[in-house]
């Protein structure tokens, strides 16, 4: 957890004392996480594994031809379904109640609001934000990953519109973030460099540059896949 050096000049300020920014933040009923920053990432990380492997064992199982390609975005929609739908429902559904919270994915959350301390504080876009990406996003990309491994003709239907969303998402995450802090003055992380690059841009970053590889490689598809249709209609009218 982040030093109380805050906490101690916002308590002298008669300020809700508490490690996040800015000062003034109000989070109900904080308590202080008792796992270590090291625990926290370690449990996230081992987690990511754990859904990872077997999911990879499984694939390989399935569609022993598949290729790398199509293996490695099946897992990406898989690792963040779960990501979504556990992780991110979990936020959503105890938004109201995160500030107390000692449960691992709590936890984790205090941890990650040193960098976002819109996460404590019940804000209106990231609530509705992270509900829609946890309740809609969530298990499309589960039916995402099937259609990949079953070679369903839906697959890149569901990967742009899925990968659009995400973009889409991610795009607003920072330009709200970023319109407070240069217009309002209002900077929602701590001043410490890596909770705003490790936590805020880096861990954000894979839902940009992986939906904007996606959607591109989606769009390719499709298009291949019209003109060939086009093709194969012009053929037959002409022997018509």
């Amino acid at each position: 957890m982040a030093s109380l050096n805050d906490s101690t000049v916002a308590s002298a300020l008669g300020l809700p004392v508490h490690p996040f920014h800015p000062l003034d933040a109000i989070v109900n009923d904080y308590v202080e996480n008792t796992m270590s920053t090291l625990t926290i990432l370690t449990i996230f990380a081992s987690t990511c594994v754990a859904i990872l492997l077997p999911t990879l064992l499984l694939i390989l199982r399935l569609r022993p031809n598949l290729s790398t390609g199509d293996v490695s975005t099946a897992m990406w929609f898989i690792v963040s379904g779960s990501i979504h739908l556990g992780l991110e429902g979990y936020f959503s559904i105890n938004s109201a109640r995160m500030g107390p919270s000692l449960t691992v994915l709590g936890q984790l959350w205090k941890e990650y609001a040193l960098s976002d301390s819109r996460y404590l504080t019940q804000d209106s876009f990231v609530v509705c934000m992270e509900t829609v990406t946890a309740f809609v996003w969530g298990p499309l990309c589960f039916l995402c990953a099937a259609a990949i491994v079953l070679r369903h003709p839906a697959r890149h239907s569901l990967q742009g519109i899925i990968s659009l969303g995400q973009l889409y998402g991610v795009v607003l995450y920072y330009a709200t973030f970023e319109y407070d802090n240069v217009v309002w003055g209002r900077d929602y992380s701590r001043p410490e460099n890596y909770y705003y690059w490790g936590y805020y841009v880096f861990l954000n970053a894979f839902w940009f540059f992986i939906p904007v590889t996606l959607i591109l490689r989606s769009a390719v598809a499709s298009t291949r896949a019209i003109a060939a249709v086009q093709r194969l209609e012009a053929k037959a009218g002409k022997k018509n």
